[in-house]
């Protein structure tokens, strides 16, 4: 039987992650897979949302489903913006690192981590979980070019930078979801 995972995911930063991750199984896009529709995440925490994404491409493709879901958590904020993560402005990526400088101006606090949660879901009902965390600080002005979402923003406390002024490697290396997918390989 081939390796073959679907990554329940219209992202292609994560998408793209998620393969550099778990190099021993073929991972399908949801176009890939034929899957096409929207999952609405209904879950209070990232672990709840992962397994209700994976849990419906799993049911709509037929073939295991991996998901996950992933944010910032700020210490000053009381955990904001959590699992709101994409959607913490109402806009875009950029408006979202904008309301998150501005509810922080004059804040000394400045801890925060990233949290992934993800869950990989078989058509015969089996479910294999894990979770990774990442921490920092966030920084007071946006720092370097790669990366996508709060990258900019997040200065890494094990690479000593911002996650967009690091390479891909680096970032996965220590990363939220890095960690989670390794804890998840180890598993599987």
């Amino acid at each position: 039987m081939d390796k073959i995972i679907v990554a329940a995911t219209g992202n292609a930063h994560k998408l793209k992650e998620i393969r550099a991750v778990l190099k021993d199984w073929k991972i399908l896009s949801e176009e890939e897979s034929g899957f096409h529709g929207e999952v609405e995440e209904t879950g209070a925490t990232f672990a709840e949302n992962a397994l209700i994404k994976a849990q419906a491409v799993c049911k709509a493709t037929k073939l295991p489903a991996l998901a996950d879901d992933s944010g910032l958590c700020v210490e000053a904020l009381g955990g904001a913006p959590g699992v709101y993560s994409a959607r913490y402005s109402g806009g875009g990526s950029a408006e979202n690192r904008a309301l998150l400088l501005k509810n922080l101006q004059g804040e000394n606090n400045r801890k925060a981590y990233f949290a992934c949660a993800v869950a990989l879901v078989f058509p015969d009902g089996r479910v294999i979980t894990a979770e990774g965390r990442t921490h920092g600080e966030i920084l007071e002005e946006e720092r370097g070019e790669n990366g996508f979402g709060y990258d900019s923003l997040f200065y890494s406390d094990d690479l000593k930078k911002s996650f967009a002024e690091s390479s891909d490697e680096e970032k996965n290396s220590v990363s939220h979801r890095g960690r989670a997918l390794r804890e998840l390989e180890a598993k599987l």
